[in-house]
């Protein structure tokens, strides 16, 4: 994963990585999940790691604003 100019840049997979992950349900939109589908077909990644990859980006690059 590579972050240039705000922009996430997947690369195709090289190696597994090492576990300590949790499993978690989520409700998606299928036009979201097509795009992902997309995204992991083109990098020879697997969904989950699409998802946590743009998981991961989002929580690094959000800002909350509090009233």
């Amino acid at each position: 994963m590579i972050i240039i100019a705000n922009k996430l840049i997947i690369t195709s997979k090289h190696l597994k990585g090492e576990d300590g992950y949790r499993v978690f349900s989520i409700r998606v939109k299928e036009n979201i999940i097509g795009k992902i589908d997309v995204m992991a077909s083109d990098t020879g990644r697997s969904r989950n790691e699409i998802i946590s990859m743009l998981l991961e980006y989002a929580l690094d690059n959000c800002e909350i604003k509090l009233k």
